[in-house]
């Protein structure tokens, strides 16, 4: 088994991830090349523009397995969603129209709001909670309000919360400041899983290979190799466990008057 990505935009028409069949087509070779096997496919969610009722992703997902099959790209492709926080979450459930990571239902990518973490936040998540329903917070390092406060972070991971970090972020593809946040949460345990959230979009390619090497380069092949455990857990819906530790908060420095 390759690498595991467990949020990607590879399916056509549905959002901002792919136009066409050839693009996607594109993008899942891409993937395998760069050492992908097993994939996610997330369309958006209830973000305010984009609407992906599950039973449309599932069939959408099929037929791109068999046009994948057809031209001969060895990628295997699993039905999910990126879904956006909102009070739409709850009513989309009691209608079965969720997609999560694994077939149980146990893990829901969640996406917070880009230039915030609304105060609703931890009452959604409680309430995903009590139906066992655990949620992976998908690139947090890129969320205004984390990005200024990181420390942020570990108040969700302190109720249960996973984290999907992106390997293009750590790359530095978003920027130095991003980067660091994203190398401080992974330093302090706050990372579950990079994933590549590629899309036909400039700078957001194919990098989960790279990060995962840089990863390992870094923090170590262990640590590398739990981060896919970790993805073939949440796929599986299997238990994942995270040992972290708080960032400390950023210093004030005060003027001189």
């Amino acid at each position: 088994m390759g690498l595991i990505d467990l949020h990607c935009h590879l399916l056509p028409g549905l959002d901002d991830g792919s136009p066409d069949l050839e693009t996607s087509l594109k993008l899942a070779q891409d993937a395998v090349n760069d050492g992908v096997s097993h994939a996610v496919v997330t369309p958006h969610h209830l973000n305010g523009r984009y609407v992906n009722h599950k039973q449309d992703v599932l069939k959408a997902a099929t037929a791109f397995q068999a046009a994948l099959k057809d031209a001969n790209i060895p990628l295997t492709i699993f039905a999910g969603q990126e879904v956006r926080l909102s009070d739409r979450i709850i009513p989309a459930l009691d209608a079965d129209d969720i997609l999560f990571t694994d077939a149980d239902g146990k893990y829901m990518l969640l996406e917070f709001p880009s230039s915030e973490v609304p105060n609703y936040a931890k009452s959604v998540i409680f309430q995903l909670q009590q139906r066992g329903i655990t949620p992976v917070i998908v690139h947090p390092e890129r969320n205004k309000q984390i990005l200024n406060k990181p420390e942020l972070l570990a108040d969700f991971l302190q109720n249960g919360c996973l984290t999907q970090l992106t390997a293009s972020s750590y790359l530095g593809t978003f920027g130095k400041e991003i980067e660091k946040v994203t190398t401080q949460f992974i330093q302090a345990g706050q990372g579950t899983i990079l994933a590549s959230d590629a899309h036909a979009l400039s700078h957001r390619e194919y990098e989960l290979g790279e990060g995962i090497a840089k990863l390992a380069k870094q923090f170590g092949q262990d640590v590398a190799d739990q981060y896919q455990a970790n993805a073939k857990a949440l796929i599986n819906g299997d238990l994942v466990t995270m040992h972290w530790r708080p960032l400390k908060k950023k210093k004030k420095f005060l003027g001189l008057f």
